[in-house]
């Protein structure tokens, strides 16, 4: 049985909720406790193990984007129709502000706090490392492009089955890895758009970087793989018209 579009976009709703509670969470709440902070490497890690958890909770339901960029890399692929490209990202758009949300008011339950970035993307003085807007546009683009196309090919009909959350769980650890000392990693619309709502000033302002490079990214990737990558089964011979003679 077909499930329905709206029960898809609830799902959508969770599971971007999912990715950046633990994702964000991990970074602003246990990244940094004095002693026993987890790092760079725990929030990479918190970040792979959403989509993991996630891709075998509703990835039988929706298909598990959990990322615009995600979806209009698929919609770019031809995986994905275009006409519920829209109700997908809505459903991730919220789900992300709400996770940041929720965030905000268990980060605020102390007796003194410092609201800080917040988990915030950021480039120039907002990178953690002070890297200028152009590497960070080329960083998001890049890392977002090998994202898809780990997707891509880890969901192809030819691919192991069962395994594809797996390479996706670890291939969003790896380009965290990479990313979070440029611009704390995006490569998810979703996830910027809600801790830059908390935030406001500056990191909605720089917002924009991080919807245009992961959506860029996303749709090169999505028509390399179908143009290059991809199998496509050829057209079936038409069968030789029988004749009858007189």
């Amino acid at each position: 049985m077909q499930v329905t579009l709206l029960r898809r976009c609830i799902a959508e709703f969770f599971g971007t909720f999912w990715l950046v509670f633990g994702g964000c969470g991990s970074a602003v709440l246990a990244a940094a406790i004095p002693s026993v902070g987890i790092g760079y490497l725990g929030v990479s890690l918190a970040f792979g193990l959403t989509v993991l958890t996630m891709a075998y909770a509703i990835g039988h339901i929706s298909g598990c984007h959990l990322n615009p960029a995600v979806t209009i890399g698929l919609v770019a692929g031809k995986r994905f129709p275009i006409k519920e490209a829209g109700q997908y990202i809505v459903a991730q758009v919220l789900g992300g502000i709400a996770a940041a949300g929720v965030l905000y008011v268990i980060f605020t339950g102390r007796d003194s706090w410092d609201l800080g970035g917040f988990a915030s993307n950021g480039y120039g003085a907002h990178s953690p490392s002070g890297y200028n807007l152009l590497a960070c546009l080329v960083a998001e683009v890049v890392l977002t492009f090998f994202f898809l196309i780990v997707i891509l090919g880890a969901t192809d009909q030819r691919a192991a089955k069962g395994f594809a959350p797996l390479a996706i769980g670890l291939c969003l650890t790896l380009i965290h890895l990479i990313g979070i000392p440029v611009t704390n990693l995006s490569v998810n619309p979703a996830r910027s758009t809600g801790p830059a709502i908390i935030v406001g000033g500056w990191a909605l302002q720089q917002l924009w970087l991080f919807w245009i490079a992961p959506l860029v990214g996303a749709a090169i990737a999505g028509i390399f793989y179908d143009a290059v990558l991809a199998e496509h089964e050829q057209p079936p011979v038409p069968e030789k018209p029988v004749t009858y003679s007189a």
